[in-house]
């Protein structure tokens, strides 16, 4: 997918279409631990911004990353949506980038960072399985 040059990404056909019949085409976009974004249908946010808020003050670093960071999107009449700029800048989005569902969610990753990310996982993973094969 491709991010234009406004910041507008078209939302995949088979989720807009959910989105707009069940959600109105609302979403809230937010900061993902990994330097990625987060999407959410509006329903949705509503149940995690209430379980964010409940939790006590320890947990003020986690309710400011991602309550600080909400914006809320609408899907335009183009199928769009604006990713805001300080979003895009924040999550390293530049042009390519991958729109991936994630249960009741969706994840927006820079394409390169989310190949890079992926593949270091593997490595990982590999690394740690060929310790368990250590034949001393």
């Amino acid at each position: 997918m491709t991010l234009d040059s406004k910041g507008r990404l078209t939302v995949p056909a088979q989720f807009k279409d959910i989105l707009v019949t069940a959600e109105q085409g609302k979403l809230v976009v937010c900061k993902n631990i990994e330097r990625s974004l987060q999407l959410f249908p509006a329903s949705v946010w509503a149940r995690y911004e209430a379980k964010l808020r409940a939790l006590d003050d320890s947990h003020a670093a986690v309710k400011r990353r991602f309550i600080g960071s909400a914006n809320e999107l609408a899907i335009d009449n183009g199928s769009r949506i604006l990713i805001p700029p300080e979003l895009r800048e924040w999550a390293g989005l530049e042009r390519d980038v991958i729109f991936m569902g994630m249960g009741s969610r969706f994840e927006l990753w820079d394409k390169a960072k989310l190949d890079a990310h992926e593949a270091e996982s593997e490595e990982a993973t590999l690394r740690a399985q060929q310790a368990g094969l250590s034949v001393d």
